[in-house]
């Protein structure tokens, strides 16, 4: 599953991209676009004011949250290494994600491209997976806040995935398990929104959320084998404890 993605940078690609109007301050992150879990990334959502009347309060904002979601049981940053993925399937019943889930917390984290292993030469080839139009890709994630053990409030995300064992490309992502039938593989890859629905998915109750988990199809997707990138392990946990109130990224 996604453990490596490429932050969208872009100022004007997310406005035109999300339909999100930035503060005037707001500047693309510094540095490597490559996240990994426990990182702070930017996701978008609705703020928690959003239906309150106020006209001051913007349709959608942006926050910076860590990669793998935090439940409000979780001691320390580095539970997220286990949290960055959420199977559709599971992710209504098990501890870590079902409140997020039916509160409904829902999010789009933006991506310029993200990384999967392919596995059809019988060794592991990372691949960069992007949008065929070069614009940024939305996947349906869902957020949590965190308190952490110092006292400080973080927000936390993970990433839906759904089944891909008859996907064009990604049933032959990630290594094969010679115990199981093709058929079978549980191979998996992240719920990838089309732009029409990054507005309905943020709005959408519990009840409606699982007629968003649809495959993206192939034809949309460029994929980049990348055999020289080096391998990274899962980023450690920051030690500084997170600000106080959620920033801009």
């Amino acid at each position: 599953m996604c453990s490596h993605y490429q932050a969208a940078k872009s100022r004007a690609k997310y406005e035109k991209r999300f339909g999100i109007v930035l503060p005037p301050e707001w500047e693309p992150p510094r540095g490597s676009a490559d996240i990994y879990p426990t990182q702070f990334a930017p996701i978008i959502r609705r703020p928690a004011d959003c239906e309150s009347g106020d006209e001051a309060v913007p349709e959608l904002e942006m926050v910076r949250a860590r990669f793998g979601l935090l439940p409000g049981f979780a001691k320390e940053v580095k539970y997220g290494t286990r949290t960055y993925n959420a199977r559709t399937e599971t992710v209504a019943q098990l501890a870590s994600f079902k409140h997020a889930w039916a509160k409904p917390r829902h999010c789009i984290v933006p991506v310029d491209a993200f990384y999967e292993p392919d596995w059809r030469t019988g060794t592991h080839i990372p691949t960069r997976f992007s949008a065929v139009d070069d614009e940024p890709l939305g996947i349906a994630g869902i957020w949590a806040p965190w308190k952490s053990p110092e006292g400080e409030w973080v927000d936390t995300f993970a990433m839906l995935t759904i089944n891909a064992d008859d996907h064009e490309v990604f049933k032959h992502m990630h290594r094969p398990d010679p115990k199981r039938p093709v058929e079978m593989q549980d191979k998996r890859m992240v719920v990838i929104l089309p732009a029409a629905q990054y507005r309905d998915w943020l709005d959408a109750p519990a009840a409606n959320s699982m007629g968003f988990m649809q495959q993206y199809p192939a034809d949309r997707l460029l994929a980049v084998p990348e055999p020289t990138e080096l391998k990274r392990p899962v980023a450690r946990a920051v030690k500084q404890a997170p600000p106080a109130e959620p920033e801009l990224f």
